[in-house]
């Protein structure tokens, strides 16, 4: 498929035939990359801003680098979109994050030109070594190269991979990606480190004392001008990166690609580890991006001439039933503080930022420091509440039994994404959590069914004195009305949502109202569980004995899952009752529509009454 509006990128079907090109011709197929991504992306949604801040890069490491023989490693990925385009993609990019069509990341399945599945921050720098490492190894003479934003240099591995790179003396170019931006705006010491030290007092104060003391001095002009340079060069990051054994370049403008393609064709030929500081920015080329980046990370489908997203339909989602309930809770306790790795506005923390943001601490990509973090003011009278996606938990697992549950700390995890995910796919669906969650000594865990229940799950484990967690899907729920006041739940106490003979089904989170339908169609019991731990042993031992078939329904893998705590107890206990366990299979789902992927996976109402009516008949 051709386009008469992009002649030049109509030519590229692979970096090959871009190196084919005249460097004088890369500027305008960058024009025309940037404005086929906004004429595509506006049209089926995605994520937006970040890959419009690349496209330069994206051009003039293709143009240089014999990839995919040269390894190119992007962090994330949300910024590959460019990268997708000029490799063999770009009639297929109207399908991104919908089912069957692209990853929305860099995916090794996809594509021999994406050398590392990506999707989680801070992983390119130790995936690159790697690969250096290798190709040294095997005696082989390939390039390889990190794409690394500054908010995925706030996280400890990208420092943990460079301090090695620097010590073993790979061959490795580390670009920092310079935006001042992840998804939230980023936070943290390096981030302001330039900006202070350039404009504090002190240097300021310096400089213009140094100048004046020696501007009248005959011979000492230029040495001025050598001790101001120097004096950057020991405060600024090239320092740092320096001392970690890189050899640091730049900052250079992340879009002048006649600069780029200059400086990186010379840096080609260096050994041994290189880091190259270029400065972007992000939505670049697209002005209502370029303004408010965070509304333009991630878009639905828009009129890019109405430079204004469309208005999202005002449903309650449950994590706004939990940002509300976190300024409420806040309200009523001063000792409640609220902890977030760099996800204010998906985890909905917006608003408790603003009003209490004495009390509000966004660590940055650091998911193992928030849980420790957490685990420290809960140490000293302080109630934390750390809001953390399901799939970004997994990163700060050993914080979570060792600094937390063993030690039996007052801490709420409020864990958003379970379960699938859509778009995004299978690094961010939430698989798992009643699995690694269940298995914690002195941990509550709680699976809320709709919107209102979510909102009491919460104030309950805020109430437990030690560590909780209630795991709540992504988007909406059913639509059931929250009320404001806040009840605590008896800990481990299911409720009977409806009664029937033969089969009882065991739900276990928002999937309840398939359970009901089922129920409905099958004349079942409807349990929603409520807890995944502890397990309600009273009521499924009744349930055991008064019924032919239980079911368990999950949104998480069958492998460890509620379901199996289930089966754990009914087999301790000798209950002789037959037992089918519904949840996601052993494998990991990619991305789609949510209900898609639902009716792929079995989790439906049809699925459901077939298997118990299977099980009856055998």
């Amino acid at each position: 498929m051709t386009d008469s509006r992009y002649p030049l990128l109509d030519l590229i079907n692979n970096p090959a035939d871009l190196r084919q090109l005249d460097k004088e011709q890369l500027e305008e197929l960058a024009d025309q990359l940037r404005h086929f991504l906004i004429d595509t992306i506006s049209q089926c949604g995605g994520h937006f801003a970040a890959g419009l801040g690349t496209v330069e890069l994206t051009v003039a490491l293709h143009y240089l680098f014999n990839t995919p023989d040269d390894r190119l490693v992007w962090d994330v990925g949300h910024q590959a979109y460019p990268h997708k385009v000029l490799t063999g993609r770009r009639d297929e990019l109207y399908s991104v994050r919908q089912t069957d069509g692209l990853h929305p990341f860099p995916s090794r399945s996809e594509s021999e030109y994406d050398t590392f599945g990506v999707g989680h921050s801070s992983t390119s720098i130790s995936a690159a070594l790697g690969m250096a490492l290798a190709a040294r190894a095997q005696g082989l003479d390939r390039k390889v190269i990190a794409v690394i934003g500054d908010g995925a240099m706030t996280a400890g591995q990208a420092f943990e991979a460079m301090n090695h790179a620097g010590d073993v003396g790979a061959n490795l170019l580390v670009v920092l990606n310079d935006n001042e931006m992840s998804i939230s705006e980023n936070v943290g010491g390096l981030n302001s480190y330039f900006a202070k030290l350039l404009a504090g007092r002190f240097y300021q104060r310096v400089r213009e004392g140094g100048k004046k003391a020696l501007s009248h001095m005959h011979g000492l002009s230029e040495l001025a001008s050598r001790a101001e340079e120097h004096m950057k060069g020991m405060m600024l990051p090239g320092t740092l990166f320096e001392e970690l054994g890189f050899n640091y370049i730049g900052p250079i403008d992340g879009h002048d690609l006649p600069s780029l393609v200059s400086t990186i064709e010379n840096m080609k030929h260096l050994t041994g580890p290189q880091l190259l500081h270029v400065v972007t920015v992000k939505g670049k080329g697209y002005e209502p991006a370029e303004k408010d980046p965070i509304a333009y990370h991630g878009v639905p489908i828009f009129d890019p001439r109405e430079h204004e997203l469309p208005k999202s339909k005002k449903t309650l989602t449950y994590s706004n039933v939990f940002g509300n309930w976190l300024c409420d809770m806040a309200a009523i306790d001063e000792r409640l503080v609220g902890i977030t790795p760099a996800m204010r506005e998906g985890s909905d923390m917006v608003r408790f930022s603003r009003e209490y943001p004495s009390r509000y601490f966004d660590v940055g990509i650091a998911e193992q420091h928030s849980i420790t973090l957490a685990a420290g003011l809960a140490c000293d009278g302080m109630k934390p509440v750390a809001a953390i996606y399901s799939t970004f938990l997994q990163r700060a697992y050993d914080q979570l039994v060792h600094d937390v549950a063993l030690q039996d700390l007052d801490v709420l995890f409020a864990i958003d994404r379970g379960g699938l995910v859509g778009g995004d796919g299978a690094t961010h669906n939430g698989a798992f959590d009643h699995s690694f969650l269940r298995c914690i000594p002195n941990m509550v865990v709680m699976a809320p069914s709709d919107e209102n229940e979510c909102r009491q799950c919460l104030y309950t484990g805020y109430r437990y004195p030690g560590p909780a967690a209630v795991r709540y899907p992504r988007g909406g729920g059913p639509g059931v009305e929250v009320i404001d006041e806040m009840i605590e739940l008896p800990i481990g106490k299911a409720t009977v949502r409806r009664k029937g003979t033969r089969v009882a089904i065991l739900s276990f989170g928002a999937l309840l109202p398939i359970a009901l339908e089922a129920g409905n169609q099958l004349d079942a019991t409807v349990v929603d569980m409520r807890f995944v731990k502890p397990l309600d042993e009273e009521l499924v031992g009744e349930l055991a004995q008064t019924h032919e078939l239980l079911v368990t329904l999950e949104e998480n893998t069958v492998k460890g899952g509620a379901g199996s705590g289930v089966n754990e107890y009914l087999a301790a206990t000798g209950a002789e009752v037959m037992i089918r366990n519904m949840g996601l299979p052993d494998e990991f789902v990619e991305h789609g529509d949510h209900g898609d992927l639902l009716e792929r996976v079995g989790l439906t109402v049809a699925n459901l009454v077939a298997s118990a009516e299977s099980a009856l008949a055998s």
